[in-house]
């Protein structure tokens, strides 16, 4: 694909947030199927070693940096990317797109009134007739045929999975095939908490400075101290490893 570039394995497109909108919405109205994944340095270092998941992300059609600090690596590395594709970002765009085109959103994942939550707030800030269905994201690895063939029937155009990483890139990679009739899905990691009004989002200057990891710790530092300084750590390591050619 033109514009793709790898970084530390994983492939990512350098396009800017309008340019993915473009591509998407062009999808949908041809009526064929994008595979969406973003990825953060958190994702990138997972993928070092859980090759399932480096299959997963690395298989999608369309793969944005959601993450100050993969913008910030890619220049390091001689690779630059235009700008930080956010996950919430692109699915709230998302959402307005839906409005305005007649499109059918499907939301699958976090508890069931986390969700419920997600789909009341954009039932009354734009429409009931988004919705095409929804269902939390606590399931057995049996049920997920039956959960995938329920979100292809329900007549969805775009599906959002908010469910932890490996799970949700696996689970739309696995699933693919039968998903082929929704035009656009995506992993949206923990987008509906947000939403929902669960957990704030940083203001935008933490946003732009790469510090939304920081404002997320101070929210949540039993669940996340580990994802973040560890995470973060080892990806700062990897990228000056890379630039450097240290074996």
């Amino acid at each position: 694909m033109m514009n793709r570039i790898n970084i530390l394995n994983s492939y990512i497109d350098n396009f800017s947030m309008d340019e993915t909108l473009f591509k998407i919405e062009n999808v949908i109205n041809e009526g064929t199927q994008i595979h969406h994944v973003v990825v953060n340095a958190g994702k990138i270092v997972s993928m070092q070693k859980d090759l399932q998941l480096r299959e997963s992300v690395n298989s999608c059609d369309l793969i944005n940096a959601d993450g100050q600090a993969v913008v910030w690596a890619s220049k390091f590395l001689g690779k630059p990317i235009k700008e930080r594709v956010a996950g919430i970002d692109l699915m709230e765009k998302l959402v307005v797109l839906a409005y305005n085109n007649n499109y059918k959103i499907f939301f699958l994942g976090a508890k069931e009134d986390v969700v419920a939550k997600v789909v009341s707030a954009y039932s009354k800030q734009y429409s009931s007739n988004i919705i095409a269905g929804y269902r939390n994201g606590y399931f057995k690895k049996e049920e997920e045929t039956d959960i995938a063939l329920q979100i292809a029937q329900s007549g969805a155009h775009i599906l959002f999975v908010a469910i932890s990483s490996p799970t949700k890139e696996n689970f739309l990679y696995e699933n693919k095939e039968l998903l082929k009739n929704v035009n656009f899905i995506m992993g949206v990691g923990g987008s509906f908490d947000v939403v929902a009004g669960k957990v704030k989002r940083a203001p935008n200057w933490m946003q732009k400075s790469g510090l939304e990891w920081f404002y997320r710790l101070i929210q949540e530092p039993k669940r996340m101290w580990k994802r973040y300084l560890v995470g973060n750590s080892k990806f700062i390591f990897l990228v000056f490893k890379e630039r450097f050619s240290i074996k």
